[in-house]
């Protein structure tokens, strides 16, 4: 049996821990302290409190981790789930660095893998918008939590909502169709704007077994990019824009000076003094298992 049979998310979890792991490390600034804003903003709106075990779901670089191990204090444990190796090296060397006790982490493909537990809640900043079965993953949290348990996310709202990705996309999609796609190029699943639509959203998560589902939008400024070259090669690399060119890199290369040129002029409405800034929008999303 190969891979790709043995696990459906194969070819996902393979891009996750090797085109986007090096792109993310290249822009580990911009996305820990743009990104960041949200995720602040779901231990703002739904706190764990001390003593708590708590699943950190798309951990990532582990920042978030770090938090809600300092969220819960030394009587609590904070553990990191991530399907890509490199990532889960990358938190946990943070939090060796950082001297975090209370936080750990493990691989895991949340979609199919036991994630251990029970935990009191899990949290997730754009952790769930790339499964390619949503109600499974989803279903396999809440198999993770005790009863009463929560679960919290952030998700990207439309990409009409989200100037800071979607002027790139629109840019770059004068350019490139979804049929330029190279045949034998991996993906990193559905998309971030794929929870977007909060009645499905809602739906997937009563379909996992979910109640007591809220929303709450935030919006906050995201910063692109220090200086328009930055932000230029942000856009080139990550998000749907990233991913439409890495997806059809044979057609891309050949018009990469046309896009760059589009993208510059696309980008002047966004400067200011100390960068590049654009409106983001996110749901705030908290459901309940029940007792």
């Amino acid at each position: 049996m190969t891979e790709s049979l043995a696990n459906p998310n194969a070819g996902i979890i393979e891009a996750w821990n090797t085109i986007l792991y090096d792109k993310f490390c290249r822009y580990e600034h911009l996305l820990i302290e743009g990104l960041g804003k949200h995720g602040s903003q779901i231990f703002a709106h739904y706190p764990p409190t001390e003593g708590m075990k708590v699943l950190d779901v798309g951990c990532g670089f582990g920042d978030t981790t770090v938090q809600l191990g300092q969220l819960v204090g030394a009587a609590g444990q904070a553990t990191g789930v991530d399907c890509a190796e490199n990532f889960i090296a990358a938190a946990s060397k943070r939090c060796q660095e950082l001297g975090v006790e209370n936080a750990a982490f493990i691989v895991r493909d949340v979609q199919v893998d036991a994630l251990g537990g029970p935990y009191d809640a899990a949290y997730s900043r754009f952790g769930t918008m790339f499964f390619n079965s949503p109600v499974a993953a989803m279903r396999n949290i809440h198999k993770s939590l005790r009863p009463g348990g929560t679960l919290n996310m952030s998700v990207w709202r439309r990409r009409q909502d989200n100037p800071c990705f979607f002027v790139a996309q629109q840019v770059v999609e004068q350019f490139i169709q979804p049929e330029d796609k190279d045949e034998n190029a991996i993906t990193c699943g559905p998309g971030p704007f794929s929870m977007a639509g909060p009645d499905m959203v809602s739906d997937q998560l009563q379909a996992a077994g979910f109640t007591d589902v809220q929303f709450i939008r935030f919006d906050a400024p995201l910063c692109m990019g220090k200086s328009i070259d930055e932000a230029l090669n942000f856009a080139r690399d990550l998000g749907p824009a990233g991913e439409a060119i890495r997806l059809a890199s044979a057609k891309a290369t050949s018009l990469v000076k046309e896009i760059e040129q589009a993208l510059r002029e696309a980008f002047t409405q966004f400067q200011r003094e100390d960068g590049l800034w654009a409106d983001s929008s996110t749901w705030l999303v908290r459901a309940r298992k029940p007792h």
